[in-house]
Formats: C-alpha cells, sequence, structure tokens
C-alpha cells in the first residue's frame, strides 16, 4: 500500500513539475487576483472615460477611452499568467511555453487595438464628412486592407518571437505566393479592382450606372463586387473586375441633362402661327427654373407634318426629376398650342381615286 502511495505522489510530483502544491496554490491566487484587478480597472476608466467621448473633446482622450472599453479579456489572461508564472521555478522547457503563450496574446490584443484604431479614425472621418458618399463607398475597402497588414505584421512578428528564420520564410513564401497568385487570380483582380475603385472613385454609392446591358443604382461597394438595384427592383451583383473593364456611364455626376422633344403640327397651319411656335415654346420650358432653354428649329417637312425640335437642359439631375420636369413643360406645350388653336398632326396619307374612277366610268 505504501509503494503504491508513493508511486502516485511521484506521478502528482511529476506533474507539478517537483513544485510543492502550495506554490501553485499561491501562484494561482496571484493570477486571479491580477485577472480580477484589471477587469476591474478596466470597467472603472471605460465608465470615467465615457463623459469624454463627445467630439468636442481631443480625439487623443476619445480613442484612449474607446481602446480601454474594447480590451478584452485575452490581455488579462496574459498579465494574470505572466503575474502567476513568475512565483514559479518552471523548467525551461515550460518556461518558454508559457511565454510564447503570453505573448501570443499580447500580440492578439495588439492586433484588435490596431484595428479597433482604424475603425475609430474611419468612423471619426466619416462623422466629420456628414452624408459624404464617395468617402462611406470606400470606408469597407480601407478597413479590409488595413487589417490584412495590420494582423500580416503582427503574424511575422510573432514568428520572429518564436524563433522562425523570417528571412527565408520570406523567400519561400515568395516562390509559393506566385503560384497562389496563379490560382487566386480572379479573386486577387477583383480585390485590386475593389482598390482601384477606392482610389479612383469613378462612381459611388447612390450614382445611377449604365454598365454595358445593365442599368441600376449603386447600393454596395465590396472587395469583390459592386451591387446595383435595377429599376425592376432585382440587385444586380458584378464583379469588380468586370465593371474596370466595361464602358461605365455614370448618370450620378451629370451637372445638367438635355431633353429632346419633337413637336408635330398639320400642314394646314398657317404661316404666322408655324412663325409664333419657337418663342412660344422656349417661353414655356423659361417658366421652370430647374430648366435650360437651348434651341427651338423647325426641323423638318416630314411626309405628314410639320416637325420642330425643342431642346432644353435639365439642371442638377440628381436633386431634380427629370420626367416630373419634362411631364410639366409637355403640358403646357399642350396648352399653349391649344390657346394658339394649333393642331398636333398624326400619321396619315392622302390617296387621290380618280383615275380609279375614270377607269371604272369606262
Amino acid at each position: 500500500m505504501s509503494e503504491f502511495l508513493s508511486k502516485k505522489l511521484d506521478a502528482v510530483q511529476a506533474l507539478l513539475f517537483g513544485i510543492p502544491p502550495t506554490e501553485w496554490l499561491i501562484a494561482s491566487i496571484v493570477g486571479v487576483v491580477v485577472w480580477a484587478a484589471l477587469w476591474i480597472l478596466r470597467n472603472l476608466i471605460a465608465s470615467r472615460f465615457q463623459k469624454y467621448s463627445n467630439a468636442k473633446n481631443p480625439t487623443l482622450i476619445r480613442l484612449i477611452g474607446y481602446l480601454i472599453s474594447n480590451t478584452t479579456q485575452i490581455l488579462f489572461f496574459a498579465v494574470a499568467l505572466d503575474a502567476a508564472q513568475e512565483s514559479l521555478t518552471l523548467p525551461d522547457k515550460v518556461q518558454r511555453i508559457v511565454s510564447n503563450t503570453v505573448m501570443i496574446l499580447v500580440l492578439i490584443q495588439i492586433g484588435l487595438w490596431a484595428g479597433r484604431s482604424v475603425r475609430f479614425y474611419l468612423e471619426m472621418k466619416e462623422r466629420e464628412r456628414g452624408a459624404d458618399r464617395v468617402f462611406s463607398g470606400s470606408l469597407d475597402i480601407i478597413s479590409f486592407v488595413a487589417r490584412m497588414l495590420i494582423w500580416s505584421l503582427l503574424i511575422l512578428l510573432g514568428l520572429d518571437n518564436l524563433g522562425v528564420n523570417i528571412t527565408a520564410l520570406l523567400a519561400g513564401l515568395g516562390v509559393g505566393g506566385v503560384a497562389v497568385a496563379l490560382a487566386l487570380q480572379n479573386v486577387l483582380g477583383d480585390l485590386f479592382a475593389s482598390l482601384s475603385i477606392a482610389l479612383d472613385k469613378p462612381f459611388v454609392i447612390g450614382d445611377n450606372l449604365v454598365i454595358d446591358t445593365f442599368i441600376g443604382k449603386v447600393e454596395h461597394i465590396g472587395i469583390k463586387t459592386t451591387r446595383l438595384r435595377s429599376e425592376g427592383g432585382e440587385q444586380i451583383i458584378l464583379s469588380n473586375a468586370d465593371i474596370l473593364k466595361s464602358r461605365v456611364r455614370n448618370f450620378g455626376r451629370l451637372s445638367q441633362q438635355r431633353i429632346l422633344a419633337a413637336i408635330r403640327v398639320r400642314f394646314d397651319t398657317p404661316t404666322e402661327k408655324l412663325k409664333a411656335l419657337p418663342q412660344l415654346l422656349e417661353n414655356v420650358v423659361r417658366e421652370h427654373p430647374q430648366a435650360h432653354f437651348e434651341r427651338c428649329h423647325l426641323k423638318t417637312l416630314g411626309e405628314s407634318a410639320f416637325q420642330f425640335e425643342l431642346s432644353y437642359f435639365v439642371q442638377q439631375p440628381a436633386a431634380n426629376p427629370i420626367l416630373d420636369l419634362q411631364q410639366a413643360v409637355n403640358f403646357r406645350i399642350i396648352d399653349e398650342l391649344r390657346r394658339l388653336g394649333v393642331e398636333f398632326a398624326y400619321p396619315a396619307q392622302l390617296v387621290f381615286l380618280d383615275r380609279l374612277h375614270t377607269a371604272v366610268e369606262k
């Protein structure tokens, strides 16, 4: 029996690395106390910084409060683990494992802080710019690229601290990266296309686009795709790389848009009324402050009517509905022509039957 107990004690001693249980208990208490103290301190500081979150306060103060309130338990566990192992004499191998674990957890928290900082900066800029469609369309892309760079650097730093030869690793990644790039060329093409859209800004959220045979309003500009909402209500999803290869017509940046109206009147309309029509139509257009008159002429002596062409521009078409203005102008044209006694022409053909009657009589 004593021999059995002796073996059990030896197994426990081996499990505890030869450290007495009392020291493990003390280390555990130290770890719990440190963790609890950090948790309480985080909550106190976060609540105190809450009143400094107003935009009137310095940006650095608001950023510190924001990062403290978003500190995770990962950092608390890393600090508590490091504090607990200080009171223990661990074997070198175990000591390295604990130190590497603490280092990895701290790097993860640094990465989270860096990502939060980028998000804080972008949200601050978005509030400053207000409803800036150009900037809001680039937020997701900028955030993704920034987070990708942050985590790439932290991973390399972590591997370097773990004893990995970064130079050889980067050389190997350079060779393997060529194969990966070839395999993922479509995905990478869309990624770089999204960066091009974010930097060059050929269109932004809210613009009305015509891309080949697709017509719609931009709803979202993503890492891989851009989404349009068509006039029929369905969502059109297009690859960013395909968009850059296409000819895009952007109606969202029109300063003015031309409207051409063809007005056909009867051949029996008196000449004096025909001469008065251009000035009458010009006056109708000038009644609307959103419209800019360009010209009105008797353009064609058609097969069945005189055809006038009226040209005018809609100012700021994105803000002024074009069809509403065009309809208002058309109604005024109808009223004025009826008041003047000018009738609209309709397609007609005259058939003369004199020869036919003569042939029948014979």
